[in-house]
């Protein structure tokens, strides 16, 4: 009988009769971004909430922004915030530093409006002035609370006179001088910037998919040659997993005086670039690797993450021990797809290489933290360093660098030349992106490798990934019959650095263990006198021609007053390293070789 009623008088009406309520409409939800006057640096934004139920509904502004682990309090440049419905206003609370509670009990439709000051030109915050606008979700958009799956429309309305907006998100209609996108969440809301102005687009195709350069800010560019070189590293970078999440991509570059790195996103990248880069071999060069990074973090972070990574919680730190591999894994790799795509010989890649592990082996805290405690700790040490940081942490950057290094040459030893760490996120990618749709765990991933190199590698992992035991260098170089020349410093060191300010010389650093830490040189002591005498233009170096033991009277000034300080003059603990190919390698090593610098037999 139910049966047959359904059938006759359909859904609704069957559930009336069975004393329910119809399904109630999904809420939906509108922002609409204008700026009216760039040059005071305001994005105004105007958030249209419709069908929300309830008596209140509390909306939030995100702490942080995703690729970017530092708590930066976004909320700090709302102002104006005020909500209306049918003409009224609503009652308005602030319930702690980034959430705003709306009473609108009776009205399911209500907006919002608020401004936002943007006058922090980077590639993680948002800025606007009269020449051009540039924001990230994070620091714009808010959202409500429990419903950041919504999908949502966002009209752009740019100042009178600016013509283009580029974005990764996709395109909805374009009415008049206003642009029209859509999200499928916020989360793809937050992770895609805006470029608002009259800015230069370039394009080009990669394996069939469409990719722009959004150009801001003058600078002497071959475009021509800008656009096939990143189609190449972009080509080179998809073969690496080998398997193209993409359907659009967007680089967004400011030429600026000064360059400032890049951060990722979903389908889009921002670049902060110096104006001059372009036009040298070193600088051009440094473009490039900065690209291939942040594009390949379109699968080592996006897509290949660690579960901590995704969803993310707006409101606090997003704690993960992996960010040695989503970061300095993913500038592993950039540096190889940067030789891959022919762009650097093999020798200039070890040259390189040899770079990150003089960088790595020079840094003191290296033997104080691990690669994974600097990943757990990036939101309160890497992104806000002293003058002691050195001596008391490492770069996830550079360490994660040489462990993926390191770690590569193991698995395709192990594999005889078979596999190697492309293999491992090729893995993960089908395992945890594609078939769970989920991060992976720590231990899934030393299972992962373990999976495709055939056997385990747990004590490396404890040693040298979550402790700071020195890697193994030379072992795993050997396997490709490579050579790590070590150059070790002999000279007297002070240890410190000694910067010239206001035209003073003025100890900035000191580092653990050396002539000035054991002589008790302090950061911010002036130095007077050297054996009586005014400190010679260049007090390292000066000091540098004395014997090793040799002790130096020092007169600082330090709080206002003068004191002698006698610095026994130890030898610098500096090494620079070289890795060179050995002229005799067997064909295992060869073999191994071959397949981690991609050679032709």
């Amino acid at each position: 009988m139910l049966t047959t009623t359904w059938r006759r008088l359909g859904a609704t009406a069957a559930l009336a009769l069975l004393g329910a309520a119809p399904a109630l409409a999904a809420p939906t939800l509108r922002y609409v971004l204008s700026m009216p006057a760039p040059q005071t640096h305001y994005f105004e934004v105007e958030m249209q909430l419709s069908g929300f139920s309830g008596r209140s509904t509390d909306v939030k502004m995100p702490v942080w922004a995703p690729g970017s682990y530092l708590v930066r309090e976004f909320a700090k440049n709302v102002e104006g915030f005020t909500a209306q419905a049918g003409g009224k206003e609503l009652a308005v609370d602030k319930l702690n530093k980034n959430t705003w509670r709306i009473t609108h009990a009776g009205q399911k439709d209500f907006t919002v409006r608020y401004r936002v000051y943007a006058n922090e030109l980077s590639v993680r915050t948002s800025f606007v002035d009269a020449s051009h606008g540039y924001l990230n979700g994070t620091s714009v958009f808010m959202y409500p609370e429990g419903q950041k799956q919504l999908p949502a429309q966002v009209e752009v309305r740019p100042f009178e006179g600016w013509k283009e907006v580029s974005t990764s998100l996709k395109p909805a209609a374009q009415a008049g001088p206003s642009f029209t996108f859509l999200s499928s969440n916020y989360d793809e809301l937050a992770d895609s910037p805006i470029e608002i102005g009259n800015h230069k687009v370039l394009s080009f195709d990669v394996n069939g998919t469409p990719h722009r350069i959004a150009m801001y800010g003058q600078a002497n560019v071959d475009e021509q040659r800008l656009t096939a070189d990143f189609k190449r590293v972009c080509e080179s970078a998809q073969k690496v997993v080998g398997q193209n999440p993409l359907d659009r991509y967007l680089f967004i570059i400011h030429n600026l005086e000064r360059g400032g790195g890049g951060l990722e996103h979903l389908f889009s990248t921002t670049l902060e670039i110096s104006r001059n880069a372009y036009n040298t071999p070193v600088g051009y060069e440094g473009i490039l690797g900065l690209a291939a990074h942040e594009y390949f973090h379109l699968w080592n972070v996006k897509r290949i993450r660690p579960i901590a990574l995704g969803p993310f919680d707006y409101d606090r730190e997003n704690y993960t021990h992996m960010l040695w591999l989503s970061e300095g894994g993913t500038e592993y790799f950039s540096n190889l797809i940067v030789q891959r795509a022919g762009f650097q010989k093999p020798q200039q890649y070890l040259d390189q290489l040899a770079t990150g592990i003089t960088r790595v082996e020079n840094t003191p805290g290296n033997k104080v933290q691990s690669a994974a405690e600097a990943s757990w700790d990036a939101w309160i040490k890497y992104y806000r360093p002293n003058e002691n940081s050195p001596n008391a942490t490492i770069s996830y950057y550079d360490k994660g660098e040489v462990i993926g290094a390191v770690l590569d040459l193991m698995v395709i030893n192990a594999t005889k030349g078979q596999k190697s760490l492309d293999d491992v996120m090729r893995y993960l990618y089908d395992q945890y992106y594609k078939k769970a749709g989920r991060g992976f765990t720590d231990e899934e991933y030393q299972d992962a490798v373990a999976k495709v190199a055939g056997r385990r590698f747990d004590e490396f992992f404890r040693q040298s990934v979550y402790g700071t035991k020195r890697l193994d260098y030379e072992g795993a170089l050997g396997y490709a019959g490579l050579r790590l020349v070590t150059a070790a410093g002999q000279d007297a060191s002070l240890g410190a650095t000694v910067s010239t300010t206001s035209g003073k010389p003025v100890v900035s650093s000191v580092l653990r263990d050396g002539s000035a830490w054991q002589g008790g040189l302090n950061v911010s002591d002036e130095i007077l006198a050297v054996d009586g005498l005014r400190p010679p233009t260049d007090i390292a170096q000066s000091l540098a021609a004395r014997p090793v033991g040799s002790p130096v009277r020092l007169l600082v000034l330090r709080d206002g007053q003068t004191r002698e300080l006698t610095v026994p003059l130890l030898a610098g603990t500096a090494a620079r390293y070289r890795i060179e190919m050995t002229p005799d390698a067997s064909p295992e090593q060869l073999t191994v070789r071959r397949k981690w610098l991609q050679l032709a037999q």
